[in-house]
C-alpha cells in the first residue's frame, strides 16, 4: 500500500511539474512574441517627425496654402499616432486573451488525462464500496455516501445478489430469476434474469456505478463487485 501510495504521489508531482512547465512555455513563447511585435511596431510620432522636418527645412513654405497643407499633414500624423496607440492597446488586450485561452486549455487537457487515467483505474480495479446498505423498507439502497431508490423488483435483484456474494457464489439468469420467482432455475429463463439485471443497472442510473457494481462473469453470470463485510441489509 505504501508503495502504491508513493507511486501515486510521484504521478501527481510529475503532473504538476508538467502543468508548471507548460504554463510557464506558454507565457514566454507569447511574451516573446509580443516584444517581438511591439519592436516592430512603427513609431507612433514617426509621422509628427517628418512634417516637423518639413517645418524645419522649409521656411519659404509662407503662403496660406502651403501653411494650411503643413498644418493637414500635423493633424494627420496627430491622428495616425492615436490609431496606432490604439492598436498597440487592442494588440496588448488580445495577447493577454491568448495567454489565459492557452494555460486554461492546457489544464483542461491535463485534468481530462488524469479523468481518463482515474476512471481506466476504476475500471481495471471496479468501483471502491466501503459500505453497501440495502433498505427493503425504503427501497433504496445507500453506496458510500450516494442513495439510489429503486423499484420493489430492483431491491430484490440486488438482494438475491448481495446473499449471492456473501456465499461468494455467482448467479446466472436463471437462477437469479428461480430465487425471485420462487421457482426451479431450470425451469426459467435465463433471460428473464439478465432483464432483471438490466432493469437493476438502468434505476441505479450512474452506468459506471451500476456496471461495475453488478458485474458480468463471461460465461457464469452476475455477481456483486463488493467486499462481504461491506454489505448490510436492514
Amino acid at each position: 500500500m505504501q508503495e502504491s501510495t508513493s507511486s501515486a504521489t510521484d504521478v501527481l508531482k510529475a503532473g504538476n511539474r508538467v502543468v508548471a512547465g507548460g504554463i510557464a512555455a506558454i507565457v514566454l513563447i507569447l511574451l516573446g512574441a509580443a516584444v517581438f511585435l511591439f519592436l516592430n511596431l512603427p513609431d507612433a510620432n514617426a509621422f509628427n517627425a517628418r512634417v516637423e522636418r518639413l517645418f524645419v527645412e522649409n521656411n519659404n513654405l509662407n503662403t496660406g496654402a502651403e501653411i494650411k497643407l503643413l498644418e493637414i499633414l500635423a493633424q494627420s500624423g496627430t491622428s495616425f499616432s492615436e490609431v496606432l496607440n490604439s492598436y498597440r492597446s487592442v494588440i496588448f488586450v488580445l495577447l493577454v486573451f491568448a495567454t489565459a485561452l492557452m494555460v486554461a486549455a492546457l489544464v483542461f487537457l491535463v485534468t481530462i488525462i488524469a479523468l481518463n487515467r482515474r476512471i481506466s483505474a476504476i475500471q481495471r480495479s471496479g468501483i471502491q464500496v466501503s459500505t453497501l446498505v440495502i433498505s427493503r423498507e425504503a427501497r433504496a439502497v445507500y453506496i458510500n455516501d450516494m442513495e439510489f431508490a429503486l423499484t420493489e423488483a430492483a431491491i430484490e435483484t440486488l438482494s438475491v445478489l448481495a446473499e449471492a456474494r456473501m456465499d461468494d457464489d455467482v448467479l446466472t439468469g436463471a437462477q437469479i430469476e428461480g430465487v425471485i420467482s420462487g421457482r426451479n432455475a431450470a425451469d426459467c429463463d435465463e433471460a428473464a434474469g439478465a432483464t432483471r439485471v438490466k432493469r437493476l443497472r438502468d434505476a441505479l442510473g450512474n452506468q459506471m456505478v451500476s456496471e461495475l457494481l453488478v458485474k458480468t462473469i463471461a460465461r457464469r453470470g452476475y455477481m456483486l463487485a463488493v467486499g462481504k463485510d461491506t454489505i448490510k441489509m436492514i
